[in-house]
């Protein structure tokens, strides 16, 4: 018996020639395991798939509604009180020159003596000159320094309110003249006036600005 014959085999079986058998693998788990890798793989990529559709319809509006939402809280704004305000001109500090445009005599006299009556101080009283003179369409023109649109010419405005403001080149902000035009017919009440006055030098409050996205 050869010393290469499996013991209780009795010789019967013999091992010859150069070619052994060949242990292999078993087929079935390795077409498992590789099903199962490739199942994997798909619902990845159709996870990923489905995640970039969204985001091309969408526009990514969801992410970053979620991400950062926009902070609308009211900023608190300074008061009133705490912002500058010029301070305007008394009446008594503003010298009006009337003038008339108007064909009716005697109109800028009393228009003079009214706007003296309220604490103005009262300049030339006359007809106006040949740029205005008969020019005047509307109530009249209050003039003066372009230092003057900030104070004295608002001042004054407020007795005869629909007044159109215009500016030349005096060096004076304390001299203003009114024109009156044709469509004049008598200052704004006393009351009106003193309204007005305190309207003017209230401060007006700047609104907070609106944060983007609000």
């Amino acid at each position: 018996m050869s010393m290469l014959t499996p013991p209780g085999m009795g010789g019967r079986y013999k091992i010859t020639g150069d070619k052994y058998p060949r242990m292999r693998r078993n087929r079935g788990r390795r077409r498992l395991a590789f099903a199962v890798i490739a199942s994997v793989a798909a619902l990845g990529l159709l996870g990923w798939g489905t995640l970039q559709l969204i985001d091309v319809f969408t526009g990514g509006d969801k992410a970053d509604a979620v991400g950062a939402a926009a902070d609308c809280t009211p900023s608190p704004s300074p008061s009133p009180s705490q912002r500058p305000v010029k301070a305007l001109p008394k009446p008594g500090q503003i010298t009006v020159n009337v003038l008339n445009a108007t064909p009716r005599s005697g109109l800028a006299k009393s228009t003079a003596d009214e706007l003296k009556k309220r604490g103005f101080k009262i300049g030339e009283v006359g007809n106006a000159t040949k740029e205005y003179d008969k020019k005047v369409k509307g109530t009249g023109i209050l003039l003066g320094s372009a230092a003057a649109t900030d104070s004295a010419l608002p001042v004054l405005r407020t007795q005869l309110a629909d007044a159109q403001l215009k500016t030349d080149t005096r060096t004076k902000p304390a001299e203003v003249d009114l024109i009156i035009g044709t469509g004049f017919k008598a200052l704004a009440t006393k009351a009106d006036a003193d309204k007005a006055m305190t309207t003017l030098a209230k401060p007006t409050p700047t609104p907070s600005p609106t944060k983007q996205g609000c």
